[in-house]
This record gives C-alpha cells, structure tokens and sequence, in this order.
C-alpha cells in the first residue's frame, strides 16, 4: 500500500444498522484473513460464498507480518518486501471490489501490517465479527508451536472456521 493510502476500504452495498446480538438467525458480519497462501485464497472464497448466502457483510483483513530476518540476510531488499506487500493488498483491491459488485454484497478491506493474530483480534472487535475464517497453516513448523487458526480457535471469543 502507498504511502498515504487508507488501511480501511469499502465496496459494495451499505448495509443497513443493526443492534449488535450475538447468536441470531446468522451471522451478519463474517471476518476472513487473508494472507497471499493458497489457503487463505480457498478461505476468502468461503467466506464469500457464505456472506453471500447468509446476506452478512464480509470484511476481509490483510496482514502483512514483516520479517526480522529481512535486515539480517544479506542481499534481502526491505524495498522489495513492501513492493511485494503493496502488490498483494492492490490485487486484493481488485478482488473486493469485483465481488462486491458481482455479489451485492458489502465488502471492507482492511490492510494491516503487524502480528496476524493480534490484527486479526483487533479486527474481530472492532467489527464486531460473528464468525472469523481462515486458512490452515502450510507450515510445518506451526504443528509445534501453533498457527494463528490455533490461536484464534483457543482464544475462544468467537467461531472459527478453518479452511484446508
């Protein structure tokens, strides 16, 4: 994302308020994070598909973590990490946008950089979330000291879906 540009941005419909109560017909609001990897693709077209069908609002929540390790390798370009970063959250742009109008439903970006979990709880709150998704880990290293889905299920403040 550019320098200046918003980290919040909406497509689509505009839903109408509704007082916040957990546990009715549905969800109304459902949260995905989405992270560049094959499962948090497969993830934000199920939580599309079930905004869609349950006629909820979907805010979709880019995080991108940077790495440590980026000033410590040598030959790693800090400046292609954010090109990279900017390249993803401006294709997520595009999806967003295009699912809100081919769907009608309301769609909110969000484009984060930081910790995915504790983004991702931030998000849930202030969104008041009824349902988060997200993609399994495809790290092998995450089987030993538990992925952002571990967390977010153990945490236990709201239902997670986890994508394969």
């Amino acid at each position: 994302m550019g320098v200046g540009a918003p980290d919040r941005e909406e497509y689509g419909p505009r839903t109408r308020p509704l007082p916040f109560e957990r546990g009715t017909d549905g969800p109304r609001v459902i949260m995905v994070g989405i992270d560049g990897t094959r499962t948090s693709e497969r993830a934000g077209s199920y939580a599309a598909g079930l905004a869609r069908r349950q006629s909820a609002a979907l805010v979709v929540v880019f995080v991108s973590s940077p790495s440590g390790l980026t000033a410590l390798v040598p030959g790693m370009d800090a400046g292609a990490v954010q090109r990279t970063h900017d390249e993803l959250a401006d294709e997520l742009r595009r999806e967003c946008r295009r699912g809100a109008e081919q769907w009608g439903i309301p769609v909110t970006l969000l484009v984060r950089r930081g910790d995915a979990y504790g983004e991702l709880c931030a998000a849930a709150d202030e969104f008041q979330a009824d349902m988060l998704v997200v993609g399994a880990s495809e790290q092998a290293g995450h089987r030993l000291v538990g992925s952002v889905a571990t967390r977010l299920v153990r945490a236990g403040r709201w239902p997670v879906v986890v994508v394969p």
